[in-house]
């Protein structure tokens, strides 16, 4: 095709540019490698890369908050605003029903400051001890949020949550916190018992890293 004057007009091809096809980095707002590796393991595939705050040097944020919620989204902002990438924060943590909900959010230092998995799981053995079996009910949950970036005032927010039972004595060697207490009785085994890729399909994290992945595919984040 020419112009009236005789020149060719050259046509160039309009190309839709869908940012969720692209690979996108998504910083984790966590140092604990248990998390790091689930979140890892269930974000395959989606074509984004997920790099753990320590590879920026950022330092965990007080949780400060009353709720799961609020800590998570105290975790992801500062993530994101230290990071300049959209960021992942998931607070969770084991609801006791003999305790009224303990440990709660508190279930990272059930035992105190610096305490590690061996000492809060002493901990809620020795809250539990006279506790019949029947009463001992329990349940993971699991807050996950993603900001855009440290300002997004409408970040998207996923829960789930796992029921199970207290056991008397831990068992199995996988994966990390309180698993190796919390009784799964579908399996009629303990969470820690469980390979990792039936863990994530039953788990708290999974459940809400499902919504979570659902809700992406429909933003254009």
């Amino acid at each position: 095709m020419t112009t009236p004057g005789g020149k060719k007009l050259q046509f160039i091809p309009i190309i839709h540019w869908n940012p969720l096809a692209m690979p996108q980095r998504i910083v984790l707002a966590s140092n604990n490698q248990g998390k790091v590796r689930e979140i890892s393991q269930l974000l395959a595939g989606q074509e984004r890369e997920v790099l753990p705050q320590s590879a920026f040097d950022i330092t965990e944020v007080e949780e400060t908050g009353l709720t799961f919620v609020e800590n998570a989204i105290l975790k992801a902002r500062n993530a994101a605003i230290h990071s300049g990438l959209p960021a992942i924060a998931d607070d969770s943590g084991l609801e006791v029903d003999a305790l009224k909900g303990a440990p709660g959010i508190y279930s990272a230092r059930f035992a105190g400051p610096g305490a590690s998995d061996a000492d809060n799981n002493r901990k809620l053995l020795a809250e539990l001890e006279n506790i019949p079996q029947e009463q001992r009910t329990a349940r993971f949950q699991c807050l996950i949020v993603y900001m855009r970036h440290g300002t997004d005032p409408v970040p998207i927010i996923c829960q789930g949550s796992w029921e199970g039972k207290i056991l008397r004595h831990p068992q199995g060697e996988n994966g990390f916190g309180y698993d190796p207490l919390f009784f799964v009785p579908e399996k009629n085994c303990s969470a820690a018992e469980l390979p990792a890729e039936a863990k994530n399909a039953m788990s708290h994290r999974g459940k809400a890293l499902r919504c979570l992945i659902q809700a992406l595919s429909h933003h254009q984040c």
